[in-house]
């Protein structure tokens, strides 16, 4: 399933021959506040669930999101 999806993700650039994981978007942010930073943390955990990875984000293996869970 998730092949499939690298796959599709390569598809969409000339500049891929075989599977994408990773986005070519790159937008640096300024992280002005403890507020600023800990909504780009929740967004940055959240990702493997919003892809339907995971069910909840301290689920996923790569991610910090169990050393913030309650």
């Amino acid at each position: 399933m998730l092949l499939a999806l690298f796959l599709r993700a390569a598809s969409q650039h000339k500049r891929n021959n075989s599977y994408q994981v990773w986005t070519h978007e790159n937008h640096a942010i300024l992280l002005y506040s403890n507020d600023f930073i800990a909504q780009k943390i929740e967004y940055t955990h959240n990702n493997p669930v919003r892809s339907r990875i995971v069910q909840n984000p301290e689920d996923y293996l790569y991610s910090s999101a169990r050393n913030y869970a309650g």
